[in-house]
């Protein structure tokens, strides 16, 4: 068999292409870990298989096509796992990370893996095992009368939502956009968002249980104390609060989680404002700003550009067949037949008949004066796009966002950018300018939306190439740097990054913070066995 040496690994299972040669996304391969003999990998998943079993030990090309599923480009293969492995319980965890510390074998944890836009499962750099939480899906604890909730790794939101279901619990949950498949440790530990009041998902975390990577067991905040009956109720703890330096990072592998849900409202009435031109999100913006702030809009708000609902259900193709980027009059015509704006923003009032009924007017006046038209289900009369945000804003399970993927057809991609500034109209319109000037130079639709929180908003860009076209998918790369490069300059650095361009935002926060973050890995991980390469720390 012959193999190619990359930058990351060995590339297993392909035809001789040279160091310099770019590797097919699409290639049936898997990469060896960087400087591992064979014979030392293959005595490590000997004994990884006398951990799990057989069955949850995936170490040839077959096994692993799963895990190299993407919609990022990786043009030069610098994102293929080696394997994976499937533990069923804390204890299988310990004895993996003890192996993997044993052969120096690098792991990549993931919940369910349906990170999109982000990578999926795939690691930051080739080689990595993928340490797959799948099979920890077990609801641990539900209070109903607090309503706390203790979760592993492998549940999702959909089985979540089940359980409260059958249980008939009063409860509401908060979910990202792909909420029935997506796993509520996963999302929260990336600092995921939703569309509730409960939408900050790390504000309303509560409780970790973290493997450390030589094995030991730590229980933040209440977690650790014997016979505590806080953990999930009491956020701090005693000492400094550990909890945040396990999210977007890797210092350790969550393996439970407490979460606080949403008590369901007796009212909930949601609200979509129409604004007809690209140039109206910053007087959009500078409304929303005082009403969350106040509290009086308590749910995050979003600002959805026209291109961004019309990909959810339609295809490029169905809009324009032209070259460069789609011209925004066949934009703006496109969104009118479906009853949508260039700009559509949705947010919901929650609370009784009363409060709602108060509330509402003050909302409507503002958002009118800002030329604005306000709309609500009556008017909306089941529209696809308002039943969608309308679903989400009370927490439910939606699929439908996925199609952003297929815009380009089948083989479609898409890589997310958030970059992150002050809830104020004159960063919305210097971000959306910026980013429009760079997407259509380099060919691609600029699909925007924000979700506008108490002072700050995220930019939520899904960068929608050809994953079937290599120079689009190169195209993709360059557009994408370019981006995070000229935005970081501008003092809007991303909060979130695909596992592409972690170590490239990452520099943006500066030497000390990368620093910091490096002494922390060396001594909690000194053999640097769990996931190199996260947002930037190897």
């Amino acid at each position: 068999m012959s193999t190619e040496i990359s930058r990351r690994g060995v590339l297993v299972g392909s035809t001789l292409l040279g160091a310099s040669a770019a590797i097919s996304p699409l290639a049936h391969a898997r990469m060896m870990p960087q400087d591992m003999d064979r014979d030392i990998f293959a005595a490590a998943i000997r004994e990884l298989r006398a951990i799990v079993g057989n069955d949850w030990v995936f170490a040839d090309e077959a096994s692993t096509v799963s895990y190299r599923k993407s919609f990022i480009p990786d043009l030069k293969g610098e994102h293929i796992p080696s394997g994976a492995v499937a533990p069923a319980s804390v204890e299988e965890v310990q004895a993996i990370l003890k192996v993997a510390n044993k052969y120096k074998l690098p792991m990549w944890p993931v919940s369910t893996g349906h990170n999109m836009g982000y990578g999926m499962a795939t690691p930051a750099s080739s080689g990595q095992m993928i340490l797959d939480l799948k099979r920890m899906d077990r609801i641990l604890d539900f209070d109903a009368e607090l309503g706390t909730i203790l979760v592993e790794p492998g549940v999702t939101y959909q089985q979540i939502q089940d359980y409260i279901e059958a249980n008939d619990l009063p409860y509401w949950l908060d979910v990202p956009t792909v909420g029935p498949i997506v796993s509520m440790v996963g999302n929260t530990l990336e600092r995921g968002v939703g569309y509730t009041p409960y939408g900050d998902h790390f504000m309303m975390q509560c409780g970790m249980e973290v493997v450390l990577a030589d094995g030991s067991v730590l229980k933040t905040g209440m977690g650790s104390i014997p016979n505590g009956n806080s953990w999930q109720a009491f956020k701090w703890g005693y000492g400094p609060y550990l909890d945040g330096i396990f999210t977007q990072s890797n210092f350790g592998v969550v393996t439970k989680m407490g979460m606080w849900l949403m008590p369901k409202p007796p009212v909930y009435k949601p609200f979509v404002v129409r604004s007809a031109e690209m140039s109206d999100v910053a007087r959009i913006t500078d409304t929303i700003r005082p009403f969350r702030m106040n509290n009086l809009i308590p749910n995050g708000v979003l600002i959805m550009g026209a291109l961004y609902q019309l990909a959810m259900f339609q295809r490029r193709t169905d809009i324009f067949d032209g070259e460069g980027a789609i011209p925004d009059e066949l934009i703006k015509a496109e969104a009118k037949r479906n009853g949508l704006g260039m700009w559509n923003t949705y947010f919901a009032l929650y609370g009784t008949e009363e409060t709602v009924a108060a509330t509402e007017p003050i909302l409507r006046s503002a958002f009118e004066a800002a030329g604005g038209e306000v709309l609500t289900d009556a008017e909306m009369n089941g529209n696809p796009w308002f039943e969608h945000h309308k679903t989400l804003m009370r927490g439910g399970m939606t699929l439908e966002e996925i199609g952003l993927v297929r815009w380009w057809g089948p083989q479609g991609g898409a890589i997310a950018f958030a970059p992150v500034a002050p809830a104020k109209g004159t960063e919305t319109g210097g971000q959306t300018a910026l980013a429009k000037e760079i997407m259509n130079r380099h060919g691609f639709d600029y699909a925007p939306a924000y979700a506008v929180g108490g002072r700050e908003l995220h930019h939520i860009i899904f960068l929608m190439f050809d994953k079937g076209d290599d120079a689009s998918s190169a195209r993709a790369n360059e557009c994408m740097d370019e981006m995070i490069v000229r935005f970081g300059e501008r003092g809007w650095a991303a909060y979130r990054s695909s596992v592409s361009t972690m170590d490239l935002v990452a520099r943006q926060y500066g030497e000390t913070n990368r620093d910091v973050n490096a002494r922390l890995k060396q001594a909690l991980d000194p053999n640097h066995i769990i996931a190199p390469g996260k947002q930037g720390i190897s």
